[in-house]
Formats: structure tokens, C-alpha cells, sequence
């Protein structure tokens, strides 16, 4: 006997079984629940178009927060499929860019485990952001709190709308923006850091601009335009070379002012020993356009 017939013939047993009692019944069922989820729309939508991949955080439903489901999907999609990547532009749907954690998965009944998964996998979608060979864009519009303001801070380049706001808010719910702090502390300057963390007061998407949290402010009808004219024109660059710059400015910028020249001297080195380094020098010579190495 189905799942659905068994339920119907509670209702012949007990006619006193009302239709709101039997569909809150059936709606508790295994088969129900597992139906339910599959019919929900995918956490992140993505699109590949000329080297640009385009993720769009696609639960404005919850305020596109970073349940761990969520960050799983974000990671996969960085991760994938990169022969052909230049660029990742990421995004969201609705009025708010990400809320941060799902704070209904960080309740104590969740457990330490469950709790150390969901904080080490938003690690590692930070930590990848940074690692992979191609400028990843944030395209900001709304809202971007706690572990979502991380999520901007980490990208390389953040277009923000002029109605963006930015916030670290955990201390008024009990839970210090610890792990928020790391990217936000190496975006802006550490005194405003800090006072977003003391007082979880949102700044502006001006005062963002002014103190280095995001690339760019434009109006809100602009902001797609200004990022996809930002990726296109990386895109006309060569893939080699922005890798290794890349690479290259995360490992200077810890470093104290000598060994960060040092070190960047031999990438200088390194660079001119590339394909597409000798071929921009010799375009440039020779006054045409550089033809970069193809993938």
C-alpha cells in the first residue's frame, strides 16, 4: 500500500480526521519531506558565458544565508570546470546579498560536530576565493551581514549598489563575528574593523568604498553593468599572467615591505619568462595587439 493510501484510509477509520489534521499528517511523512525537498529550487543557480561564471545565492526565501548547504553548493560551483574560466562573478538574488550563517543551524542542539563542519566549510570557500588562479567579483545589492560581509571581503574585486549596506552584527545575538573579523580585518583599516565587530552597526556602501571594502559604488540600476565591463576586460588579459599575479599579491601582502619586494622581484622574473609575458613585450614593441595563449 502507497504512503498516500495508507493516510486516506485513516480518514475512513476515523472520519473525525480533518482535512487540516490529515495533510499536517501526511506532510510528516519520510516520503513527504524527501518530495519536498527535491521540488525546492537549487541554493545556487549558475551559468558559464565566454570564460565568465556567473553564481547567483538563490534562497532569498532566507535571506540567501550560508546554511551549510548552501556552502556546499558555493563550493562546488567555484571548483568545478576551470580550463576554461576567467572570471567568477558572484551574486544574489533578492533584496539581501546574504544575511551570514543560518542561525537556526547554530543552535546548541546542533552539536559541536555539526557546528565545526559548518564553520570549516565556510573556510574553505573563503580560503578558495583567494586560491584560484581567476579574479572572483562580488555584485552586491542589498544587504551583505556577518559571514556574507565576509563573503565580499573575500572576493578580490566587490561592486556594490549605492543602497548596499555592510555589517558584522553577531555580538547582539550573542555570537562575536569571529571568523567574519579575518577577511573584514584585511579589507578595511583595523579600528573601523573593530568597531563594526564592537557594535554590529552597518556601514554604507560609501562608507565601504571609503574604507576599502568593496572596488566600486555605483547606482542600483548599474550594478550588473559595471561588474560584467569589469569581468570583460579581464577577460582581454592574459590567463598566465593575472594567475600568477594573483597568486603573487596574496603571498607579498603578509610579508614585512623587504621580503615582500624580494619576493615579488623573482616573480617579476618569473613573469617575463612566461609565453604571453614575451609576447605582450614584443606587441608592445612592435605596436600591435598581444595575442595571448589560448585556455
Amino acid at each position: 500500500m502507497s504512503v498516500l493510501a495508507s493516510k486516506i484510509s485513516l480518514i475512513k477509520v476515523n472520519p473525525r480526521l480533518t482535512l487540516a489534521k490529515f495533510c499536517r499528517l501526511f506532510s510528516s511523512t519520510p516520503a513527504f519531506r524527501a518530495q519536498a525537498e527535491a521540488a525546492q529550487p537549487p541554493l545556487t543557480l549558475t551559468t558559464d558565458s565566454n570564460g565568465i561564471r556567473t553564481i547567483c545565492l538563490n534562497d532569498s526565501r532566507k535571506r540567501n544565508a550560508l546554511s551549510l548547504a548552501m556552502l556546499e553548493s558555493l563550493l562546488q560551483d567555484l571548483d568545478r570546470d576551470q580550463e576554461e574560466l576567467r572570471v567568477v562573478i558572484i551574486k544574489a538574488s533578492g533584496p539581501v546579498f546574504s544575511a551570514g550563517h543560518d542561525l537556526k543551524e547554530l543552535t546548541q542542539e546542533k552539536g559541536l560536530e555539526f557546528h565545526e563542519k559548518v564553520f570549516s566549510t565556510c573556510s574553505d570557500v573563503m580560503n578558495l576565493i583567494q586560491d584560484l588562479p581567476v579574479p572572483v567579483i562580488a555584485q552586491v545589492q542589498g544587504l551583505a551581514t556577518a559571514a556574507g560581509c565576509q563573503l565580499v571581503a573575500s572576493c578580490d574585486i566587490a561592486v556594490a549598489s549605492q543602497s548596499s549596506q555592510f555589517a558584522t552584527p553577531g555580538v547582539n545575538v550573542g555570537l562575536f563575528c569571529t571568523t567574519p573579523g579575518v577577511a573584514l580585518g584585511r579589507s578595511v583599516p583595523r579600528k573601523v574593523a573593530m568597531e563594526m565587530l564592537f557594535t554590529g552597526h552597518p556601514i554604507s556602501a560609501g562608507d565601504a568604498l571609503l574604507y576599502g571594502l568593496v572596488s566600486k559604488v555605483v547606482p542600483d540600476s548599474q550594478v550588473e553593468q559595471e561588474t560584467m565591463r569589469i569581468a570583460e576586460r579581464i577577460c582581454e588579459t592574459s590567463k598566465d599572467v593575472v594567475a600568477l599575479g594573483k597568486a603573487a599579491f596574496y603571498a607579498q601582502v603578509t610579508m614585512d615591505k623587504k621580503n615582500a619586494y624580494r619576493y615579488s622581484e623573482k616573480i617579476m622574473v618569473k613573469n617575463l619568462m612566461l609565453q604571453d609575458g614575451g609576447e605582450g613585450i614584443r606587441a608592445f614593441i612592435e605596436k600591435r595587439k598581444p595575442e595571448w595563449k589560448k585556455g
